[in-house]
């Protein structure tokens, strides 16, 4: 690995646990549903980034295809939940 490389990721670990821990609080205090479905769509969004960043880490092709399939299936659980909160099904 190349020092850049190695910096970089020394960086963004913190940055990216510091920001999993704060939408999990988000998550579990969220006062109304829209907080809590933000802060869940903000963390599948955070670890897909985070996937990306350690398949260009390890150079593996495996864990891009993970993060596209969570990142799509974050995309879709935002779509579900905005039809639902503009049919005023869930309660917000």
């Amino acid at each position: 690995m190349s020092f850049g490389v190695v910096m970089l990721m020394r960086i963004i670990l913190p940055l990216y646990v510091t920001a999993f821990i704060l939408y999990t609080v988000r998550a579990i205090k969220g006062p109304t549903i829209p907080d809590i479905i933000l802060a869940v769509d903000c963390m599948s969004f955070d670890i897909a980034a985070f996937m990306a960043i350690l398949a260009v880490y390890f150079k593996s092709v495996y864990l891009i295809s993970g993060a596209i399939t969570l990142a799509l299936w974050a995309y879709l659980l935002d779509i579900y939940i905005a039809n639902h909160l503009t049919k005023k099904e869930v309660g917000a």
